[in-house]
């Protein structure tokens, strides 16, 4: 297990995937990128590449290259990607050193204002706006990690070889927020939105809920007694889930 991979594949594509709905949700956000036209590609040496996108006033997080991107940020290791997170190191730019500006002085505050979201407290979360905004973030973090839990971490790897094949499909009621997670013997992939036909289901009766169960301040087993949490379809493949989950803290909080 190397442990500083896992966490830069977290880091990349898990975390970052939420600058799509902060500038979604987050007025300020929102109105930030409204004039962004360009990219960032983010290449790291034995490890993930993922770009970020803005046009047209909207966010696009996608894993992999794109072509063309306006901005290139190398790292020589999943070390150096992870201390950037931790705000104790720099990127290497390898394209756009004309947009030094932008990377320095604009971006941050996209990033800090994620950070600020992802981040929570007791006081923050009694703010209604930021409770929905965090609820949202918790909830595609934990199915945009599961794919990295699942094929690099050695206890993930376990659960996952023991899963059958099929859809899970986790939402927020009512229609508040739905992300599934698809598992087949060869690869697992996780999206935003409903799933057509899913094998599984977990929905959590609100946000406020959903937001205590998902920052793991509410028991499971008591959730779903009292039916805060409502589980239905091929319930071993829900257990095995969350305990995916359980896996999570391991590399971010």
């Amino acid at each position: 297990m190397n442990f500083n991979l896992i966490k830069a594949n977290l880091n990349l594509y898990a975390v970052i995937k939420n600058l799509e709905d902060l500038t979604v949700h987050d007025k300020e956000m929102k109105e930030l990128i409204s004039n962004w036209n360009l990219s960032i590609q983010f290449i790291v040496r034995n490890g993930p590449r993922a770009f970020v996108e803005f046009a047209t006033g909207k966010c696009n997080v996608g894993q992999g290259r794109m072509k063309n991107p306006s901005i290139i940020l190398y790292f020589f290791s999943p070390l150096h990607l992870n201390k950037m997170f931790d705000g104790t190191a720099n990127p290497i730019p390898l394209k756009g050193i004309t947009k030094i500006g932008f990377l320095t002085k604009e971006f941050p505050k996209l990033t800090d204002r994620l950070a600020y979201y992802l981040k929570p407290d007791d006081d923050l979360l009694k703010n209604e706006n930021y409770l929905k905004i965090n609820t949202i973030m918790l909830m595609n973090t934990a199915a945009f990690a599961i794919p990295e839990i699942a094929g690099y971490d050695k206890t993930g790897k376990i659960i996952a070889s023991h899963m059958p094949e099929g859809i899970i499909e986790m939402k927020i009621l009512p229609d508040f927020h739905s992300v599934n997670i698809t598992f087949s013997h060869d690869r697992i992939t996780s999206q935003k939105g409903k799933a057509d036909k899913p094998s599984a289901v977990m929905a959590m009766k609100n946000v406020k809920i959903a937001n205590a169960f998902l920052n793991g301040k509410t028991d499971a087993f008591t959730a779903i007694a009292t039916g805060d949490v409502v589980i239905k379809g091929v319930i071993p493949m829900l257990d095995a889930t969350s305990l995916l989950l359980d896996r999570i803290p391991e590399y971010i909080s």
